[in-house]
C-alpha cells in the first residue's frame, strides 16, 4: 500500500543519504556489488500488460512502441507492439532502432563522470578551463559556470534551440553565438531546460577525452555495456543501413503522416543517440548496477552516486504534467535526470521527445527496478502512462488505469491549448491590410545570434525562410494591420506570427517571430531584394 506522507520523505531522505553521501573521488577499480536475487514474476500478468499496451496504441493512436523493464539485474519483460511506419510496414519488435533523444542526457553525464574519474576534468572545475574560448553575455557567469551547471537547467540561459533547429550551424558555431544572447535569470537561480549548455558539455568531454563525443560515447559506454545495436548519432545509425528502424510519425490536419528527422545531430550530446528496447535493457542494468556491468566497474561510485544525487529543485511548472497524478512531494534534477518520490521511494526518469518521437526512461532503485519506453509518434504520452503501469505492477502496487487518467489529464490541456487559440483569434481585427505594399516587406532580416530570415515575394504571395530546411520555410497570410502568421514546413505546428515593424523612416524595418510567447525575437532587416 502507499507510504503515508510522513513516511515518503523518511524513506527518501535515508535513500539518499545512502545515494548521495560519498564523495566524488573513488576509483573505478572498486569491487562491484554482488547480483540481487533474482527475481520472480510470477506476480505479473503479462498477458493482461500485453493487452493492456495494445489497448494503449489505439487510445493514443500510436502506430508503434517498444518496452524494455530490468528487475533485479535482469531484463523480465522486453517486447514491442504495432508498425515501424504507417508508410512502408513492418512489425515492431525488441530490436528495432528508436532515438533516445534527451534521454541520452545520462550518457553525456556519464561520459563526465569517467573523466572525472580519471583526472582529466572535475566537477567544479569552471568551464573555461576546459573551453578557453568560451562566453556567455556576462562576463560573472562566464567566469564561474561550472561543469556540473551544463547538465542542470540553471546556467541562466533560455531556450535555445531555434540554433541548431534551423539546420545550418554546426555544434561549435552554435556554441560561439551564445555568447550574444541576454541570461534570462541569474545563474543558478532558476531553471530553464536546456539543450545547448549540453552540447557544451560534450565539446568539454572532447576537450578533455581527446576524442569527439560521438566516439567517447561509442567507445566508453555502448560498447563496453555490449549494446552493439545502438549509435551515437542519427548519422552511425543511418551509416549503418539497418533494416529494423522505426520512422517518425506525427498527426497534421487530422492525419498520421511519417515525417523527415530533426536535425538533432547539430547538438548530439543532447540527445542524439539510437538504441532498442533490447539494448536499452543493458542501459538499465548498469544504471541499476551502481556504476558496474557483469561485474566489471565503469566508473566509480561515488562519480555514478553523484549523477543522480539532486543538484537543483524543479518548480512544478517545470516538471512534468504527470506530477498532478503521482503527486510527488519534491521535484528535483540530478546530472541527467529528473527525480521524484512516488509511493515512498526515490525515482530518476527523464523523457526524449523530437519531432515524431517519444521516449521516457525511469528507475526505481530501491527496487532495482528500470522501465524504457520507445514511442514512434510525437508527444503521445502513453510513454508516461506505461512507465507507471509497470513501475505499479512490478511492485505490486495498486492497480490503476494510468493510460485512461492522462487521456483526461492530457486531453483537458489540448482543450486548454483550442481555447487560448479561440481567444487569439477572436482578437483579429478584421478588414485591415497591410500598412506598405508586399513587395515592401520582401528582403533579409538578421538575428544578431539566430541568423537571417529571408522574406521573397511571388506574386501576391510573401514566402519566409529560415535556414536551408523546408520545415523553417512557409507561405505568409495577412492577419491583420501588419501582422501576419505563417505555417512552417508541412504545417505541424499550426500557425506562428510574423509581426513587421516600421522604422522611423516609414519604411519596415524589422520583423518579430513568436511574438505571442516568451521566445519573441526581432529580426532587423539588413538588406532589400
Amino acid at each position: 500500500m502507499p507510504a503515508a506522507p510522513g513516511n515518503a520523505m523518511i524513506r527518501h531522505i535515508v535513500f539518499c543519504l545512502g545515494l548521495c553521501a560519498a564523495s566524488a573521488s573513488a576509483a573505478p577499480s572498486e569491487t562491484c556489488p554482488a547480483p540481487p536475487a533474482p527475481f520472480v514474476a510470477t506476480t505479473v500478468d503479462t498477458v493482461a500488460l500485453d493487452a493492456y499496451i495494445q489497448q494503449g496504441l489505439r487510445d493514443w493512436k500510436l502506430p508503434g512502441v517498444s518496452v524494455a523493464v530490468v528487475k533485479d539485474g535482469r531484463p523480465v519483460y522486453v517486447k514491442g507492439f504495432g508498425t515501424r511506419s504507417l508508410q512502408d510496414g513492418g512489425a515492431v519488435d525488441g530490436d528495432t532502432l528508436f532515438g533516445m533523444m534527451s534521454t541520452t542526457k545520462a550518457m553525456t553525464a556519464l561520459a563526465l563522470a569517467m573523466l572525472v574519474d580519471e583526472g582529466k576534468l572535475g566537477w567544479d572545475d569552471p568551464v573555461t578551463t576546459h573551453l578557453p574560448g568560451f562566453a556567455l553575455s556576462d562576463p560573472y557567469v562566464t567566469r564561474d559556470l561550472r561543469v556540473r551547471d551544463l547538465l542542470t537547467h540553471n546556467s541562466g540561459l533560455g531556450n535555445t534551440d531555434l540554433l541548431w533547429a534551423r539546420g545550418d550551424f554546426d555544434a561549435r558555431e552554435i556554441i560561439a553565438r551564445l555568447r550574444g544572447l541576454p541570461l534570462s535569470y541569474p545563474l543558478r537561480g532558476g531553471f530553464a531546460y536546456q539543450n545547448v549548455m549540453y552540447q557544451v558539455a560534450g565539446e568539454v568531454i572532447g576537450t578533455a577525452s581527446g576524442m569527439s563525443w560521438a566516439d567517447f560515447v561509442d567507445t566508453r559506454i555502448l560498447k563496453p555495456l555490449a549494446m552493439t545495436r545502438s549509435y551515437p548519432t542519427l548519422a552511425r545509425m543511418q551509416a549503418a543501413r539497418d533494416g529494423n528502424v522505426s520512422a517518425a510519425h506525427f498527426e497534421i490536419d487530422g492525419k498520421l503522416q511519417v515525417i523527415a528527422e530533426s536535425p538533432v545531430d547539430a547538438v548530439p550530446a543532447a540527445g542524439a543517440a539510437w538504441s532498442s528496447a533490447a539494448d536499452t535493457a543493458k542501459w538499465l542494468t548498469f544504471m541499476l548496477g551502481d556504476g558496474c556491468m557483469g561485474g566489471t566497474r565503469l566508473v566509480s561510485t561515488a562519480n555514478f552516486r553523484e549523477l543522480l544525487k539532486p543538484q537543483a529543485m524543479v518548480p512544478a511548472g517545470e516538471f512534468y504534467p504527470t506530477a498532478k497524478l503521482t503527486r510527488p512531494h519534491w521535484t528535483s534534477y540530478g546530472l541527467g535526470w529528473f527525480q521524484q518520490d512516488y509511493l515512498g521511494r526515490f525515482v530518476a526518469m527523464h523523457t526524449g521527445s523530437m519531432d515524431g518521437r517519444t521516449a521516457i526512461i525511469g528507475l526505481m532503485p530501491e527496487e532495482n527496478l528500470g522501465v524504457y519506453v520507445f514511442g514512434n509518434l510525437d508527444h503521445a504520452e502513453f510513454r508516461h502512462a506505461l512507465m507507471w503501469k509497470l513501475f505499479d505492477a512490478y511492485t505490486g502496487a495498486p492497480a490503476r488505469d494510468w493510460s485512461k487518467e492522462l487521456l483526461a489529464l492530457y486531453g483537458g490541456m489540448h482543450a486548454d491549448a483550442k481555447a487560448a487559440q479561440a481567444k487569439q483569434d477572436a482578437a483579429r481585427v478584421r478588414g485591415t491590410k497591410p500598412s506598405h505594399a508586399l513587395a515592401a516587406y520582401a528582403g533579409t532580416y538578421r538575428h544578431p545570434v539566430y541568423g537571417d530570415v529571408t522574406i521573397t515575394r511571388t506574386g501576391n504571395v510573401l514566402h519566409l525562410a529560415m535556414g536551408p530546411l523546408p520545415d523553417n520555410a512557409g507561405i505568409l497570410q495577412h492577419w491583420h494591420y501588419d501582422s501576419f502568421r505563417v505555417k512552417l514546413g508541412d504545417g505541424r505546428y499550426g500557425w506562428n506570427p510574423v509581426i513587421f515593424r516600421v522604422g522611423a523612416d516609414g519604411g519596415i524595418a524589422a520583423l518579430r517571430l513568436f511574438d505571442d510567447s516568451s521566445d519573441a525575437l526581432e529580426f532587423t532587416r539588413v538588406a532589400k531584394p
